[in-house]
């Protein structure tokens, strides 16, 4: 196959999180979903729906998940509705979206909001310690699931304001410059 991540303009902060799955085949387990190998999966091994829970430390701000997909390898296992939720623990929980997919076959990215920015470009991030999704059915009714990739971006990193135009209070001396990134 040979098809790698894409590169991306969002920062992945999956590699910040503790991933686990709600079952697996062995050596089919949640450490395929990040090992930017596409020949590998995660294999789901039991009843419907199938979790892939991501913990992080500490709350973080989640723009969009990338997601690896090949249907015409895959077929039956490749999942067709998938739902996304957040929240700051297992126990709370809130849908965010629910994603409708037909035939897959490479790697889809998309905002897991549907609440859009104040300014109307794109979609607001979510912030959460717990990102979890849920493979809700496959394509053509399969039970178990194949996942070959998947990434969880933050929201685009902006430039940093290194002549200070931007900034609402801006320091002119060479002191104040010095000491303005320590704190």
């Amino acid at each position: 196959m040979g098809r790698k991540a894409p590169s991306l303009p969002w920062p992945d902060i999956g590699p910040l999180g503790k991933w686990s799955v709600s079952s697996y085949k062995f050596g089919f387990g949640a450490e395929c979903l990040s090992d930017d190998d596409p020949e590998t999966f995660w294999h789901s091994d039991g009843p419907q729906p199938h979790f892939i829970t991501i913990e992080f430390p500490s709350k973080v701000a989640i723009q969009k998940l990338s997601i690896f997909l090949c249907f015409p390898l895959d077929d039956s296992y490749t999942p067709s509705t998938m739902c996304i939720r957040a929240g700051t623990g297992p126990a709370d929980l809130q849908d965010v979206r629910v994603v409708t997919l037909e035939k897959p076959d490479g790697w889809i990215t998309f905002d897991i909001s549907s609440e859009a920015r104040d300014d109307g470009e794109g979609f607001k991030a979510v912030h959460a310690y717990v990102l979890q999704v849920i493979v809700l059915t496959n394509h053509m009714n399969g039970k178990d699931t194949h996942i070959r990739g998947l990434r969880v971006l933050g929201p685009e990193e902006k430039e940093p304001d290194l002549d200070g135009t931007n900034d609402p209070f801006p320091w002119t001396t060479t002191p104040f410059k010095m000491y303005r990134q320590i704190r």
